[in-house]
């Protein structure tokens, strides 16, 4: 059959970062891109895991590369879009996935760390990041930056302000950089992932988790990382062209309910 359409639903070949690709959404995100052709630039603190998502994709015909880096560490970060850059070729995608919940009361002693970490990492470093990869994403006027935020980012938890003003922060990041930046050619977009399955949320046990979802969530579950990765993928394609500064709620239905 002939087709119809003229945009690209394709991201093979196109050189993507990931961060916090050691596991979680990061890693499924990975498995999903590779799945679909994307060469991968795998980011994580975590050396052996990272390295393993890398050797998963390379094992089943994929193209990945893992970079142990701490984002945290912002001095680090022109280095590695330079070398991934060097590597696998120019950046066409930018996951900012990497991130940390630490919950913290405003009368916690640990408070003050606790913000000043969770905002470098959460925030900060994906401002950072967006501005090591703008030269390649603008170079052909269809770069995708694609932030993972959180329904946290529209709401608010008790004794998590740091998380909750991160994320309301990466919100605002992805709006700003949508406007600054799409007269160059990049689409910023984040996605709002509810509660799904990941490290963040293994600590809740299942009975915790399946008496939140019957209460709060429409479809009456937790969400699994793949999940969120499609959406993902899906703002990150050159079909997406014309969405820019966009919040992608993936939770199931939990934003809107009213009680």
């Amino acid at each position: 059959m002939v087709r119809l359409s003229t945009l690209s639903r394709s991201v093979e070949g196109r050189v993507t970062i990931i961060t916090g690709a050691g596991s979680g959404m990061g890693r499924a995100t990975a498995y999903v891109f590779a799945d679909e052709g994307a060469r991968l630039a795998l980011v994580d603190r975590n050396a052996d895991g990272v390295e393993a998502v890398a050797a998963a994709v390379r094992e089943a015909g994929g193209t990945a590369r893992a970079y142990a880096v701490d984002l945290a560490d912002g001095e680090t970060i022109p280095a590695l879009v330079a070398r991934i850059h060097d590597e696998l070729g120019p950046v066409d995608i930018l996951i900012n996935n990497a991130g940390i919940a630490v919950g913290a009361p405003i009368d916690h002693a640990m408070w003050e760390k606790a913000w000043e970490m969770t905002l470098t990492v959460n925030l900060t470093a994906q401002a950072r990041m967006i501005r090591a990869c703008r030269e390649d994403l603008a170079r052909n006027r269809d770069g995708r930056v694609v932030n993972i935020a959180s329904t946290e980012g529209w709401g608010a938890t008790a004794g998590g302000s740091p998380y909750t003003a991160s994320k309301h922060g990466v919100i605002g990041l992805t709006r700003s950089m949508a406007v600054e930046l799409g007269p160059s050619g990049i689409n910023v977009n984040c996605v709002c992932p509810g509660p799904i399955r990941t490290n963040m949320t293994a600590g809740i046990p299942d009975e915790a988790k399946e008496k939140f979802a019957r209460r709060r969530v429409a479809l009456k579950r937790y969400g699994e990382p793949e999940e969120v990765a499609h959406a993902t993928l899906s703002l990150a394609l050159p079909a997406a062209s014309f969405i820019n500064g966009a919040a992608l709620v993936v939770d199931g239905g939990l934003l809107i309910r009213n009680a």
